[in-house]
Order: C-alpha cells, then structure tokens, then sequence
C-alpha cells in the first residue's frame, strides 16, 4: 500500500500552490456514473456533493456552475445571475474541448480557461462542500470560501425551487 503514490490532479495542483487544505476521496471508476451514485460509493451526504455544469449563452459566452448534486440548475436564474437573456446546457461531446475536463471528472478548478463561476448558495451553510477532483475517480472536499477562490467564483441562487 505504501508504494501507491497519491495521484495529483491539476485541481489538486492548483489548490495546493494557493495553500488551500482539502481532503481528497478516491473511488474505483471505469467511465462516467452520475453524482449521486459516486456520494452513495462514497458514503458521503448527498447535501454535501456539489456537481459542476457548464453553459454557453446566446452570446456565446461560457458560464460554470457548481449544485448540490440532487438539485437542477434553474437556467433563468443562471442567466440572470451572469447577465444573460438566457443560457443552455453544453452538449457532453463539448466538455473536454471548453473544459479540458472530461465528463464526471470536470471542476471549476482550472479549466482551461477562466469562465464567470457561480455556486449555488446553499454552500453558505456548509463547513465543507465536495466537487469533482478533475478526474473520474477522485472527490475533494474543502471550505466553501475556498472553492470560490481557487475558481474565482461567487455565490448565488441557482436552483430550480420545487412548486
């Protein structure tokens, strides 16, 4: 077990050149499974797990943003939040080349480039929240606060509200 060396991702890269702590959940994974699959491998609390969506505006700009796994991105609120008449889902096939992430590893942490990041509002309340590592197979949690300064980002309400 000792000769297992640690893998680092970019993300992880990234956080550890601004010094920011975080803990890091690895899971055995051959392709993509969604979120919610990943917490229950994990153990983790679904209110804990927050999964990254990336969007494209009429403008053609790219928006990232980052949900509790459980929830549905309220794109009207989305677009509002970035100043947007309206923004869609990128298609799966555009991940890697907008991202450089691959789908189920993607994170707001460095992305090929800087895109406007909102997170959804709900962090606020958390001590520690858990994103996509940059890599199918890997998790890591950290303070909300430092997620949105690794990414550049900033809270919002995002969230589709149940009527």
């Amino acid at each position: 077990m000792a000769k297992n060396k640690e893998i680092k991702t970019n993300a992880m890269r990234i956080l550890d050149s601004l010094k920011i702590s975080y803990e890091s959940y690895f899971y055995e994974c051959d392709e993509f499974i969604d979120a919610l699959k990943i917490a229950d491998q994990l153990g983790l609390p679904y209110e804990k797990v927050y999964k990254t969506l990336v969007t494209r505006a009429a403008s053609k700009n790219f928006y990232v943003f980052v949900i509790p796994i459980a929830e549905e991105l309220d794109l009207k609120k989305a677009a509002r939040v970035v100043g947007e008449k309206s923004v869609e889902m990128i298609h799966v096939k555009e991940i890697n080349s907008i991202t450089g992430y691959i789908r189920g590893g993607c994170t707001a942490i460095g992305m090929k480039k800087k895109y406007v990041t909102k997170v959804d509002e709900s962090a606020k309340e958390l001590m520690t929240m858990i994103v996509s590592g940059g890599k199918i197979g890997v998790q890591l949690e950290l303070k909300p606060e430092d997620l949105l300064k690794a990414c550049d980002g900033e809270f919002a309400d995002l969230i589709l509200k149940a009527n």
